[in-house]
Order: C-alpha cells, then structure tokens, then sequence
C-alpha cells in the first residue's frame, strides 16, 4: 500500500501534463504544472479528505467496481471540454503514463469514474502544438459539471466540490487518494510557474469533484 502510494505520489507529479506534461512528454515537446498560486479554494461543506490510501492495483475487480463499465469519454461543458478516456498505468520508473496530446486518460489501476473511491482522470494543459484538453481546468468552479460516458452507453455525473494548485514536490496525495467508499473524482494536470530551463510546470492543478 505505502509502496503503491509512493509510487502514484510520483507518478502524478511526473504526470507532466501538457506543457504541464512535459516532464515525462519532454521528448515529444510537451510539458509539465506548476507553484501555488494560492489556486487552493476548500468552501464550506466541501469533501473534507480522509486520511489516505492509495488504491492497490487489482486483476480481480470489486463487485461495485465490476458493475462499471470502462469510461470512454469525458465531457466538461464549462471548459468545453469532450475528449476520449484512454487507460493509464504507471511506466517502468513508477511515473504515470499520460495520454497523447488530444485525449483524457484515467488511472486504470485505481478506481473506475463512477465507481466508489476516488478515481483519477488526468490530461496536458498544453504542449508546442497550443492548448490541449485540460487547458482551462483551473477555471473550473463549485458546482460545475462533469460527465463521464461508459462503454455500455451509460452515464456518471460529477459536481466540482473545489480545487487546489500545489507544486509538484508537495503533491497531496492523501487527498487525491483518500481513503473513502464515496463515489468521487480527481482531475489532474499541470500548471502555475512554467520553468524555461526545465520546459514543464512546477505544479499540478487538481480539480475534486464528486457524484451530483
């Protein structure tokens, strides 16, 4: 379990995602997040994180995991967001995989989007190429909605509850995988400061968000 932590801890902080992703997508010119820019808004009767476990990777899925078909698209109105979900694992150095510039992918060994516990969707802000998919995450607001489309057609509406910018070195794991049988949802890419040397963000913008 600590292992699998350590390891999700530093797979989203190298989730270099879009010039937030670059990190990990330097090869390909993509980039990586960035510093708090004091982006962290916990509001009144926001989920309150739980003290944290990393969900275990798992070839047998839970029954309530099992009754979840795979996500196949995510859509965001707000941010005009509609992209395909591809599935991630980790990379053989423990960092995260991210998905090619123009797609969402979502952190397969964890939870599945609609099922209980807090599943991961991460996507670049940016690369060469200009703004990609997660773009305009930060301006997200309370209340705004996100869907989630299953291969079975069906759907799972979730509700942004707030959301925090925090350098990638201080990432917050025991909040993006605290320890809840809620059925709950993390957005994940980069931002704030972007470092010319380095060709990435120094932080990760993340988005927690929860069924309606």
């Amino acid at each position: 379990m600590a292992k699998l932590a350590a390891a999700l801890a530093a797979a989203v902080i190298g989730v270099t995602l879009g010039v937030g992703l670059v990190m990990l997508l330097d090869q390909n010119g993509v980039v990586q997040p960035s510093v708090p820019v004091s982006l962290a808004t916990t509001q009144p009767g926001s989920e309150e994180p739980e003290p944290s476990k990393a969900p275990e990777a798992s070839d047998t899925p839970s029954p309530e995991a099992s009754q979840v078909a795979k996500p196949v698209r995510v859509s965001i109105p707000a941010i005009d967001v509609d992209a395909d979900l591809v599935e991630l694992g980790l990379n053989d150095d423990g960092s995260m995989e991210v998905p090619n510039f123009g797609l969402a992918g979502w952190y397969e060994p964890g939870p599945r989007p609609g099922a209980p516990g807090p599943a991961v969707i991460a996507a670049h802000v940016d690369s060469v190429r200009g703004p990609d998919v997660f773009y305009r995450l930060k301006d997200l607001t309370r209340g705004d909605k996100i869907t989630v489309e299953h291969a079975d057609g069906a759907t799972t509406t979730f509700k942004v509850k707030r959301s925090e910018q925090q350098l990638k070195e201080e990432l917050p794991a025991d909040r993006i995988w605290n320890d809840t049988d809620k059925v709950v949802l993390r957005l994940i890419t980069c931002g704030g400061d972007f470092d010319p040397n380095e060709r990435s963000y120094r932080s990760n913008v993340i988005i927690y968000a929860a069924t309606a």
